[in-house]
């Protein structure tokens, strides 16, 4: 891990800054994203936060969020590939390899700008000159916290930069439920409070603004996709690209369903499977000892955190559910065993 002090030279002056997240942002990626954009503009940077794809519209009241900019391959490449080439300095936060910000990737291994990573999942790709990723850390939105802190510019911590660094720990704690939930999160939250920060207000505009048709496609999973295997204290669902249509599904609408099927009593391990036209996107959860990152890792080039994590297929929808039901006879004697504990973290 990185020293604070290399991080305070290298931002001793103005500098052009570049900061991504990864693709389809979360509270936390894009919170921790546009609170250190707010921070970084106070010292005097110049900053541009691009993402590798759109988000939910519950997270566009964040304050920066009017001057992001979303790449689109075939609209902005060109702008998107000048602000990365003369970028001075690149934060990449969120996400721990290259991978998960599809093109965005090779243009930021290529950039000569400095590059630096503030992420808390697992195995970090060594692709960073600093590096201040933790894993035991529960968001990163905690991690850029700790760096304006540690910089000595907690004061310039205002209740915008506050509120978009409590969304992003809020959501990824589960609402403070999780086992990522430590001692040092409700200091920063307590400090966050002295930044004159809104809780209920966030936690309404992130969790209470959901369309109706959200709404009833949630009815409808929960009614007809949900499929529990009790043998080896397993549920998922799956969801066709056909119904995605069917409920005019945006950005943002499937999120946090896979814990719904996590919710059920006695089940350990939980998966949701969305076919997502170009891939079927995979998202997995767990309580306990069952490691989805390792899951993940092994069967379906994804990872994570121990009880949180990714995966994608480019197998057809069925045929992935297909090969995802193969691998549980492998599994059983650790799903059945497995000592239950409280919900996981999130992504």
């Amino acid at each position: 891990m990185s020293t604070i002090s290399e991080l305070k030279e290298l931002l001793a002056h103005p500098r052009q800054i570049f900061i991504t997240t990864h693709h389809k942002p979360d509270a936390d990626a894009l919170g921790s994203s546009l609170g250190l954009a707010g921070y970084l503009r106070k010292k005097g940077h110049s900053v541009t936060v691009v993402t590798p794809s759109d988000y939910p519209n519950f997270l566009a009241w964040m304050p920066g969020n009017e001057e992001v900019v979303v790449y689109e391959p075939t609209e902005n490449d060109a702008q998107v590939r000048e602000i990365i080439g003369t970028a001075e300095v690149l934060f990449c936060l969120d996400f721990s390899c290259l991978g998960r910000i599809n093109e965005l990737g090779e243009y930021i291994r290529q950039a000569p700008g400095t590059k630096v990573l503030i992420d808390h999942h697992q195995e970090p790709e060594q692709f960073a000159d600093l590096d201040y990723s933790n894993s035991k850390a529960a968001a990163t939105a905690e991690l850029v916290f700790e760096v304006i802190r540690d910089l000595g510019d907690q004061d310039l911590i205002d209740t915008g930069i506050g509120e978009c660094l409590y969304a992003g720990i809020m959501t990824d704690t589960g609402s403070f439920r999780h086992p990522s939930t430590s001692r040092n999160v409700h200091l920063i939250i307590a400090e966050l409070l002295n930044a004159g920060i809104n809780l209920s207000d966030v936690h309404r505009r992130i969790y209470d603004s959901h369309s109706e048709e959200r709404l009833r496609f949630l009815g409808f999973v929960l009614k007809d996709k949900l499929t529990v295997l009790r043998e080896y204290n397993t549920a998922y669902i799956a969801i066709t690209a056909d119904e995605l249509r069917q409920y005019h599904s945006k950005t943002g609408d499937t999120e946090g369903l896979v814990n719904f099927a996590l919710s059920i009593e006695g089940i350990v391990f939980a998966a949701i499977l969305i076919d997502r036209t170009q891939a079927v996107k995979i998202s997995f959860r767990s309580v306990g000892d069952f490691s989805v990152s390792e899951f993940s890792r092994r069967h379906f080039n994804g990872g994570g955190h121990h009880n949180a994590a990714g995966g994608i297929s480019h197998e057809p929808l069925q045929a992935t559910v297909d090969r995802f039901l193969s691998l549980l006879p492998d599994y059983q004697t650790k799903l059945v065993t497995a000592p239950l504990a409280a919900a996981p973290p999130s992504a």
